[in-house]
Order: structure tokens, then sequence, then C-alpha cells
């Protein structure tokens, strides 16, 4: 763990220019940078770098945040890893937090077995590049599988000499731990001693998100017909299979930037489609797509395209990955290619643009996908078409969104010439269990186009999180900018006393015990109210740093808006009005408004319990309301009398 201490060193150090300008070009504006937004396409810059707050906003997506949130969401790195990656550019050494033995002995190992790996490939390339056997052998293989310098380069791929122990005894040569060796999956013991697990066979070095090398899969270049054509590791404490997707690394950029992966099946067809400049690509390995797999992909983008080749057994087997992406709530597309082709020998034969041309002409939905590829089994058969409905109608039921069902819902009744009642039944089955009959009488509720209108008033329902938006935000960038200046000051015993403008909204908010209604706003006022009165306190400073992403972009977004006077007043005020006046006039109306708003909020909440309870026969509840109700009058009139004041004596 990383001490804070640490952890604010690096905040200090990192610098937002610096930080995003490894990554994006940018030119001067002004106070501030400007660039093309990292994080989606357009030709226009509308992505601001401001070195004065410490912060990026994009004004066209939306993204927001400090130098850790730019690297945690350009390189798909978690809050510590992205410490770690300033710590290293700004040469800081990590201070971390007193680990027990057992975490001791877990992470040296972890890292010794990171270490192993990296000697690997670097054994492995230079056995591709500069030995005969790796050129005549894997490098030829590689060249008539079209791939050029440039792309073996990127992807690190190498060759495993023949020699039984080629890589082994290089490695323990330079006093790596055979333990370590034997963990990784590189070295396999036996009784009659140690030999290479990848000999013979070109690598493909397999990374994790963060560009770590977890593992290897190897193709053999023998005709041993008894040895598998590609080869694993095994599952290590660095690497599990379920967890990984190859080329993440490369792709996750692209991912984010066209918000849509594509899921192909091997090393091949991946580099393939980089090379071809569709880089948002990834594989399964080989392995059927997991629950873990799918959730990666679901860190960059909701939206997947699953590529299957010309192999219809192949497809008929892997229709459970569509299900698993489903359940998983991602949007589904498929593309088959043509019998006989995969994605790297259909990639091969094309230009970039004829192949991103394809793609995009010829992938489909989900439903009619699977639509098409049942139905040509079932052919007329009107046995197996109503099986084909139930099989699509069992994928669909997984689907989270309640929505999204009732889109393909919809186009599976149009496909199948079925009354979409039929359909939602069945649904309504497989999701809750209940009887057919139960279920039809819930679907036609809640399918009536003209509902009967009730007799009886129903009070509305009101969602919290969006009331009193405005006014609260308002009020949030006054304590980020405007915080530690002087309001008012007041005399008291021991003297004169100033109050902040953060200590005047924190207070009048406790007064009456108001909490925001956004969450974040309301994390931001805590957290205000905890640390307002610690010496060295700098509001904009605080939060822009805070550990939790989602409070620091917050921060960004309050700070990087254009200043512009509320509108909460009345409208004789000036729109230049000066700061000071500012402060002394309009922000205790800013407060009262935003209490007279919520003030509205509970009026009303108050008057729909008391409608709800007409019918129950409570008077005593009813009566408990009503009290509430007086006192909330009350707490208007008294506000109503702060209104008419001109500002803070």
């Amino acid at each position: 763990m990383i001490d804070q201490a640490t952890i604010q060193k690096i905040f200090d150090a990192a610098d937002i220019y610096e930080v995003v300008s490894d990554f994006v070009s940018l030119k001067k504006r002004g106070v501030n940078y400007v660039g093309c937004c990292p994080f989606h396409n357009e030709k226009t810059g509308s992505f601001t770098v401001s070195p004065s707050k410490g912060i990026y906003k994009c004004f066209g997506c939306g993204k927001g945040g400090n130098a850790v949130n730019f690297i945690m969401e350009h390189e798909q790195m978690s809050y510590v890893e992205a410490l770690r990656y300033l710590a290293a550019r700004y040469n800081i050494t990590i201070e971390e937090k007193e680990l027990s033995e057992e975490e001791k002995k877990e992470k040296s190992e972890r890292e010794s077995m990171l270490i192993v790996t990296n000697f690997a490939e670097e054994f492995f390339v230079d056995q591709l590049l500069h030995t005969d056997e790796g050129k005549s052998v894997g490098l030829g293989y590689l060249h008539k599988r079209g791939l050029d310098a440039q792309t073996i380069e990127k992807f690190g791929l190498g060759y495993c000499p023949e020699k039984w122990d080629g890589l082994t005894q290089a490695a323990l040569a330079k006093g790596y731990k055979k333990e370590y060796l034997v963990k990784t999956g590189l070295t396999i013991e036996s009784e009659k001693g140690l030999f290479d697990r990848f000999r013979a066979r070109v690598i493909f070095p397999i990374r994790d998100i963060a560009g770590k090398i977890i593992a290897f899969g190897g193709r053999i270049m023998t005709n041993d017909k008894k040895s598998a054509k590609y080869l694993n590791s095994p599952e290590s404490e660095i690497y599990h299979k379920s967890r990984t997707l190859y080329g993440i690394y490369f792709a996750k950029k692209s991912i984010v930037q066209h918000n849509r992966c594509y899921l192909v099946e091997g090393y091949l067809d991946v580099i393939s489609f980089h090379k071809k400049g569709i880089e948002n690509t990834v594989a399964s390995s080989g392995t059927s797509l997991t629950v873990e797999q799918i959730r990666l992909i679901r860190r960059l983008t909701p939206n997947v395209t699953i590529i299957y080749d010309g192999d219809a057994a192949g497809i008929k087997a892997s229709l459970r990955g569509i299900d698993l992406v489903l359940e998983e709530g991602l949007n589904v597309r498929v593309l088959l290619l043509p019998d006989g082709e995969d994605p790297d020998s259909f990639s091969q034969s094309r230009t970039p643009q004829e192949l991103s041309e394809y793609i995009t002409n010829h992938e489909t939905d989900f439903i009619s996908f699977k639509t098409k590829l049942l139905l040509d089994q079932a052919g007329n058969d009107p046995i197996e078409k109503a099986r084909l409905i139930t099989e699509i109608v069992r994928s669909i039921s997984l689907i989270p969104d309640s929505i999204t069902r009732s889109v393909y819902v919809r186009e599976t009744a149009t496909l199948m010439q079925v009354e979409e009642t039929v359909l939602y039944n069945e649904i309504a089955r497989i999701r809750t269990g209940k009887n057919a009959d139960a279920a039809h009488q819930h679907i036609v509720r809640h399918q009536q186009t003209h509902p009967v209108q009730s007799q009886e008033k129903t009070p509305p329902v009101y969602s919290t999180e969006k009331l009193c938006e405005t006014e609260e935000s308002v009020l949030i960038r006054y304590l980020l900018l405007f915080g530690n200046q002087e309001l008012y000051e007041e005399k008291r015993d021991n003297g004169t006393y100033s109050v902040s403008v953060g200590e005047y909204i924190i207070e009048e908010l406790g007064e009456d015990e108001l909490e925001m209604f956004n969450p974040g706003f309301c994390e931001i006022q805590k957290e205000y109210r905890a640390h307002y009165k610690t010496p060295g306190f700098i509001p904009a400073k605080f939060f822009i740093g805070h550990t939790d992403p989602a409070i620091s972009s917050i921060a960004a977004d309050i700070l990087s808006e254009p200043y512009e006077l509320s509108k909460m007043w009345t409208e004789k005020e000036s729109s230049v009005v000066k700061e000071e006046r500012l402060f002394s006039e309009l922000l205790p109306k800013i407060v009262d408004n935003y209490k007279m708003r919520r003030v509205e909020i509970m009026t009303r909440q108050a008057d729909n319990k008391i409608l709800e309870l007409q019918n129950s026969g409570n008077g005593e509840e009813i009566l408990t309301w009503i009290k509430k109700k007086n006192a909330i009058n009350r707490i208007r009139a008294r506000l109503n009398e702060k209104l008419g004041r001109t500002g803070v004596k």
C-alpha cells in the first residue's frame, strides 16, 4: 500500500500539461492548452488542459479530471497503477505501508515471476532476430504470414529454439531461480530434469491491461503430431487465462476512442487486424469466452462485435459466448466471414479500407444473426421453428435492461412472425419462474398503451438525485473556488472572528441538517465539513487531488466550466457585480433560495403523504404529518423574511 505522504508527493509533482503532452498534441490558447480529445474521435479540438487548475476537460465527451485520472482513463490503469506510473515518471520513491509477512512473500513472488517473464521475452526476441534457427524457422514463418518487422516488434514476437533446455539454461546462467521458471510455466521439471515448455515454437507474449508480460503462447514449428499446434502458459500467480484477453494492452486506447471492441479467436487474428489499422481488436486466445473477459471489455466500452469465421459448427458452439455478453449488459453485434476465411486470412487479402468497409456493411445484431443461423437448420419443420423461437427468447431473457429487451422482442416478433405478447410471456416465465397465465397477466398490464385512469389521486413519485442540481452545483462551485475567502466578520467573546465562504455554506446547511441530493455533491459537502477547519486546507487542490476518481472528476467539471453568476437571484442584479458584492450580498441569497427550494420539496412530499394517508383511516399518522407541514410552513415564513434582506449584517 502506498502511504498518504507519497501519494501527496505524486499529486504535487505531476504537472497536468506534461502528463497529457505525453499522449496528446497541445497548443497554447490563452492561459490554457487545447487539443483533440484522446477519448473520442473529433476533428476540432474540444479537449482543454488547465495548468493553473491542474485539470483536463473535454467539452465534447465530458471526460475530465486530474493527472492521475488521465492516466487511469487513457492507459486503463487502476488508481494504484496510475500512481506508480506517475511516481516513476517523476522519480518519486514509493514509500509503502508496512506489509504483513504473508503480503511481503506474495508481492515478492509475483514481482520475481514478472522479472522472469520479462527475461524470457528478451530471450525469445533475441533468438528470433539474431540466430540462424530463429531467422530461418521463426522469422520465416512470420514473414510467410504477412507480418512485417514493425508488427513483429510491436507485439514482441519471438522464437524458442528446438533445444530441450535453451531458455532454462540461459535463465539459470543469468541467476534466475529455477523456482520461478517452473512457477511461470516456462520450464517443466520432471524426473528426467528440466526442459523448456515452448521449445521449437514461435512465441506470442501475453500482456495484461497494464502491459506487463504475464504469460506466453507458442505455435509449434515441427511436424510432431503428438504435440498441440498452439500451447499456452499454465495458470499461475500472475496469469489467469479466464481474466485475460490477448492484445488488450495494445487495443485499449482504440477501444475507448471508437467505443467498440472487436472480438476474435486467435493471436494472428488480432495481429493481422492491428496491422490493417483496426486496433480495437482482442482475442479470447482459443478459450471459451468468460464472464471475467467480458467485464474487462465492459471497462472500456459497452459495445462488442464478435467476429466468426466460416466454420458453421464452430459458430454454433460459440453461441454461448453471445449469451454471456448479453447477460453482462453489453450491446452485441456479430460479423460472419465468408466460408473458409478467418480474421487473419480475410484481412491479409484486403486493404485497410476494404476491411473496414466490409465490417461496417456486414456486421449485424445478434437477433438477426442467430435467427438466420438457426432457421437454416430448422428448415420448414414447425417443431424446430418453435425450438428456435424458444432459443432466441432465452437469449433475450438474459439481457438485464428492460428497454433493450423490449427492442429485441419487437425485432424477433417481426422476423419470426410471432405476436409480441407470446414472446413476453415466455420471457416472463423464464425470468420470474411464474406460470404462463400469471406472466401473461403481468405482460398485458404493462403493455397496455392506454391504461384506464384511476379515479383516486395517486401522488407522483419524485427522483431526488436531480432535484436542486443547479442550486447545488453553484454552492459546490463557491466551496471550491472561494471557500477560503472571507465573507464577513463578526464579534465574539474572544474578539473579531472571520467567517469564510466555505464555513458559511457548510454551517448554514448544517443548521437545518440539509445534505445535498446529488450523491457526488453530498460527498464533497461531507468531506468539506470534515476538513475545512484544518490548517492549510485548500479546497480546489484537495478535491482535484482526491483519491476517489469520481470526486476529482466532479471537481474538474466544476472548475473547468466558465464562471457565470447564478441566476437564482432577482433580475435587477447586474451581471457585472464585483466579487466582494457577490460574496456579501448574493451568496446569502443563494443559500436561502436553495433552502427555499428544499422547503418546497418538503412541502410537496408532506402533501403527498397526507393525500396518501387519507384513505387509510390512520388519523394519528395524518395528524403527525399535518404537524410536520405546519413546521415546514414556519420555516418557509422565516426564509421569506430573510430573502428580503440585501446582505449579511
